[in-house]
C-alpha cells in the first residue's frame, strides 16, 4: 500500500460518480473526503455540489476519470458479451448430453424466444452495417 493518497476518489454509483477532494493535511492527520461534485457519465454531467466552484484542475481531473470510466465499462460490456457466448455453448452441450426431458420442457420456450429475438437484431443490425458499405 502506497503512503500517498490520490487528490481525488471518485465514490461510484449508477451513471456516474460522487466526487471528493481527499484531504490529509489538518492538524490531526486524518483523511477527510470533501465531496466537491456528482458526475453523470450518461450524459457528461458534472454539477459541483454545495455551491462550490470546480477549479480547473477539477474538471480536469473528473473528465480524465470520466473518460477512463467509459473505457472501463465498455471493456466490461464486450467481455460480458463474450462470456454469454461461452455460456450459449454451454447450455447448448448441457441441452444436447445432460438435460432431462422436464428440464427441457422447463427452458425450451423461454430460450427459444430469447435466442429468436437477439438473432432478429443481429441480423437487422448486421443488414444495416452492410447497407452502410
Amino acid at each position: 500500500m502506497t503512503t500517498e493518497l490520490p487528490e481525488y476518489y471518485f465514490r461510484v454509483r449508477d451513471n456516474g460518480a460522487f466526487v471528493f477532494r481527499v484531504d490529509t493535511e489538518n492538524r490531526q492527520r486524518r483523511i477527510e473526503m470533501d465531496q466537491i461534485a456528482v458526475v453523470n457519465i450518461r450524459n457528461g454531467e458534472i454539477k459541483p455540489h454545495g455551491g462550490r466552484d470546480l477549479t480547473k484542475q477539477d474538471r480536469q481531473e473528473i473528465k480524465t476519470w470520466m473518460a477512463n470510466r467509459i473505457a472501463l465499462l465498455s471493456e466490461r460490456d464486450i467481455d460480458d458479451i463474450h462470456r454469454a457466448v461461452d455460456y450459449l455453448n454451454l447450455t447448448t452441450h448441457w441441452a444436447q448430453s445432460k438435460a432431462g426431458d422436464d428440464q427441457l420442457e422447463e427452458i425450451t420456450d423461454d430460450l427459444l424466444l430469447a435466442m429468436h429475438d437477439l438473432r432478429s437484431v443481429l441480423v437487422r443490425k448486421k443488414a444495416d452495417r452492410l447497407m452502410k458499405r
